[in-house]
């Protein structure tokens, strides 16, 4: 146990003291708070209102929503319990989420499910905090329905004036008080037919109606003729939105015949005229309290069709009569600024219970003509808030800017390849004067210094992504110069299956090595799945914490910087819905393609699917068309950096886009068939001579530039302002730029170099606990995974405290070491 310890000690202090390591992200674990105040979104321009769904969320989505359209809304509409329950901020977070992925306003109708009286204060500050959260997690906009259709009989919270207004300043005053990022909404039953009372669905009340209050006129009864708005109004500073329920159940009685609205209905409905028994110079909901209060209204609408009524005119003839009708109102209603269509199928109880339909949107021919009137019109679609979809969500995890000091970055770097070339000098040195050291055996197939390379890459990617304090993370997030872990993964994965291709042809031919490395790509796809699907079952154990992975929290490192810090991103879209039966089609999509994953993990889709190229790759290569290959990596890389594509939908393609992370890949094919030939060639006299020249010219280029600049003088030879531009167009680790691909070179060069001449000093330290980890380093990432899940799920954990930090990475990583040696999963886990 003695000498186990002090191997481990060793392992422990030469990472502490070693050249760094390479990492793929960077930042702290911590998410931040908003860091300032963001503008309230803009109204839609007069006459232009925001339009969107209220969907069916069980069976719907944002995404397929938009797909039927053609566009993406500007709102979105769900309805959620109210007190919020655990489950209904579930739900909440859920809709939120969707409606940012197109960056639409979020209307949320608020359902009492409690008498009026019986709501608190506490019941208000939870719902307020919860769309603060929400706000500073998605970046979302909500318009909050509390309670509508109040005048209406078929709600329990209906027709109770006094309640209902205080509930509903209660809510406004939590909700204003909390952010600004959500607006009340007062939004009644459009008023013929008041009371309404059994034909339309009453419902015991779960308060008095106080009957005194609704009988504006004093004739002792409550009837059509009394004011159906009033009695309900919660007053100028409790109302940000206004809002009407106008949804045409048809003009022939019973409800739920078909018929073609009248040309005028819905504007004499704008303008309170529409089927009222009684008459009276009553004014519109529109003029007293959208134009009089200075309040912008939203229109709850859709146009009923009745599939169990065969007789009359189609369904798109309805609805599309209707969605012309309100869409050509909104000139003249300049206050009217958001229109929500109802956009599911349901039962009513004014068609005598049958199930009927509202939906615009199926079948496809009626969303095409819904797009090309929407267009027609002018009413304002597309983002409203910003984007959070599943490219932004998966693009924002990769981190590597340096917002607060952009000098002190590339000082570093410089500083870092100036220590590259010292070390590649000194292992010359040793190698010429210490011959002992050097590496044994150069004829092997299985090069071991490259096992213990890739030990070193993996366990600071293990370290890196338990974000914690601690030793082990102080070397891991400092990187050799603008390296990550990332592209030296990639790379020394193409040396090395170009190194084992060669025998493998020659023991099976290459169709069935070609054979074999689909089957090893099928394996690693397949456990891709698993873990993808195992992460959220996981999440339903009580006390396990995997948002540390499903979601990923902005350090303000990435592309968007400082102004994106402590925005929190979702990656697994609609995976609830993969427990629906049977699941919708486009969560399984999602799935099967890996666009959801954890953000430690996303790495796993780029290595499938260079797994699936390797033999057209090995192809070439083997036929000496190697340039061909190399000529074709290039013109991908540089129209990926042109024009930003990305052919594949999978989180991993917005992270580690394909079309430039093949580049390494592909090198390393090269460099691994073509070993025996370029070690000899590059450690020859010649070769040590025009490697130092080159690593060396390459570090004082970078020294001398920081010296000018940082002495305030012009450079020679190089631009003026060539050190600025240097660390924004070739080495951010946000994006693989060509100052990263020299570092990489340099990296593996020099490393190659050190463990060459060193290695039997280095190996006999740390051989014994990197090599392993080196050799099933795609096991390692697998299992690291859950141990991510573990450290995050330890209940009260300090990730700021170093000791504890250090403690727990040295734990985790001797357990991952221990499996290994054990040989745990390994029939299972691909390695």
């Amino acid at each position: 146990m003695t000498h186990l310890l002090r191997r481990c000690m060793a392992a422990l202090l030469l990472l502490i003291v070693a050249l760094g390591a390479a990492v793929p992200t960077a930042g702290s674990a911590l998410a931040a708070e908003d860091p300032s105040p963001d503008p309230v979104p803009a109204l839609p321009p007069e006459g232009h209102p925001w339009f969107g769904p209220d969907l069916d969320w069980v069976r719907d989505s944002a995404t397929s929503y938009a797909d039927r359209l053609g566009t993406t809304p500007s709102l979105y509409s769900q309805r959620v319990h109210y007190p919020l329950t655990d489950d209904d901020v579930r739900y909440l977070d859920q809709f939120e989420q969707q409606a940012s992925s197109q960056g639409a306003v979020a209307v949320v109708t608020l359902e009492p499910q409690v008498g009026l009286a019986d709501l608190t204060a506490a019941d208000a500050r939870r719902l307020a905090d919860e769309l603060a959260r929400l706000h500073v997690a998605y970046d979302t906009y909500t318009l909050v329905r509390f309670a509508p259709e109040m005048n209406g009989s078929w709600v329990i919270w209906g027709q109770q004036p006094t309640a209902y207004v205080a509930a509903f300043r209660e809510v406004a005053q939590a909700v204003h008080a909390a952010t600004d990022q959500a607006a009340m909404v007062w939004s009644p039953s459009y008023g013929a037919g008041y009371p309404f009372g059994r034909a339309y669905g009453e419902v015991p009340p779960a308060g008095p109606r106080d009957p005194a209050l609704l009988d504006t006129n004093d004739d002792g009864r409550v009837t059509d003729a009394d004011d159906p708005y009033g009695p309900y109004w919660p007053g100028a500073q409790a109302v940000d939105w206004v809002g009407l329920s106008l949804y045409r159940f048809g003009t022939a009685q019973p409800f739920g015949t078909n018929t073609v609205p009248d040309p005028e209905e819905y504007a004499l409905r704008l303008s309170e005229d529409w089927a009222y028994a009684t008459q009276t110079n009553r004014r519109s909901f529109y003029e007293r309290f959208a134009f009089d209060q200075r309040k912008p209204m939203l229109v709850q609408t859709a146009a009923l069709y009745n599939p169990n009524s065969p007789e009359g005119p189609g369904e798109t003839a309805i609805k599309q009569a209707w969605w012309r009708q309100v869409f050509a109102e909104d000139a003249a209603y300049p206050w009217i600024r958001g229109i929500s269509w109802l956009e599911l199928n349901r039962r009513e109880d004014e068609v005598g219970g049958d199930k009927v339909e509202w939906g615009a949107t199926r079948p496809q021919s009626m969303a095409d003509r819904l797009r090309d009137d929407l267009r027609r019109d002018e009413l304002t679609l597309g983002p409203v808030t910003r984007v959070l979809d599943q490219a932004t969500n998966s693009a924002a995890t990769a981190q590597g800017r340096q917002p607060d000091d952009v000098g002190a970055e590339m000082g570093w770097i410089v500083f870092c390849a100036a220590l590259l070339a010292g070390a590649y000098l000194l292992a010359g040195l040793v190698g010429r004067f210490v011959p002992s050291w050097r590496y044994p055996d150069e004829s092997t197939s299985r090069d071991k210094r490259l096992d213990l390379f890739r030990g070193w890459i993996i366990i600071a990617v293990v370290v890196t992504h338990i974000e914690l304090s601690g030793a082990w993370s102080y070397v891991t997030l400092n990187a050799i110069g603008a390296i990550t872990g990332a592209e030296m993964f990639v790379l020394l994965s193409g040396v090395v299956l170009g190194m084992v291709y060669r025998p493998a042809i020659r023991r099976a031919g290459e169709w069935l090595t070609a054979v074999t490395m689909w089957k090893r790509a099928r394996k690693q796809y397949l456990t891709a799945l698993v873990v993808v699907l195992l992460v959220p079952l996981l999440g339903l154990i009580p006390k396990v914490n995997t948002e540390v992975v499903t979601t990923f929290v902005d350090r303000g490192t990435g592309e968007g910087g400082g102004a994106d810090l402590g925005q929190v991103y979702d990656l697994y879209p609609n995976v609830a819905r993969l427990l629906d039966y049977p699941p919708p089609w486009y969560a399984v999509k999602q799935l099967l393609l890996l666009e959801m994953g954890p953000w430690v993990f996303n790495i796993m889709g780029l290595f499938v699917v260079l797994s699936l190229v390797l033999p057209l790759c090995m192809w070439l290569i083997r036929r000496r068309l190697w340039w061909l290959l190399l000529a074709i990596s290039w013109a991908l890389y540089v129209l990926q950096d042109q024009g930003n594509y990305h052919p594949l939908p999978s989180q991993f393609d917005y992270v580690f886009p394909l079309l430039t992370w093949q580049l390494p890949f592909t090198h390393g094919l090269v460099l691994g068939w073509y070993r025996g030939r370029l070690v000899p060639a590059l450690t020859s006299a010649v070769g040590k001579v025009v490697v130092g020249l080159l690593v060396v010219l390459y570090a004082a280029a970078l020294v001398y530039l920081w010296w000018c600049h940082h002495q305030g003088v012009a450079p020679m030879v190089f631009p003026a302002d060539s050190y600025s531009y240097l660390y924004e167009n070739a080495y951010t680790r946000v994006f693989l730029q060509p100052g990263r691909l020299i570092d990489l070179a340099l990296m593996v060069v020099v490393a190659y170099a050190v463990l060459t001449t060193c290695w039997k000093p280095i190996d006999k330290a740390i051989g014994w606990f990197w090599t392993p980890m080196g050799e099933n380093s795609l096991y390692v990432f697998v299992v690291h995974v859950f141990f991510v899940i573990a450290v995050a799920s330890i209940p009260g954990l300090d990730r700021g405290d170093f000791w504890v930090g250090t403690a727990l990475h040295t734990v985790v990583v001797l357990l991952i070491w221990a499996m290994i040696k054990r040989k745990v999963l390994f029939s299972v886990i691909p390695r």
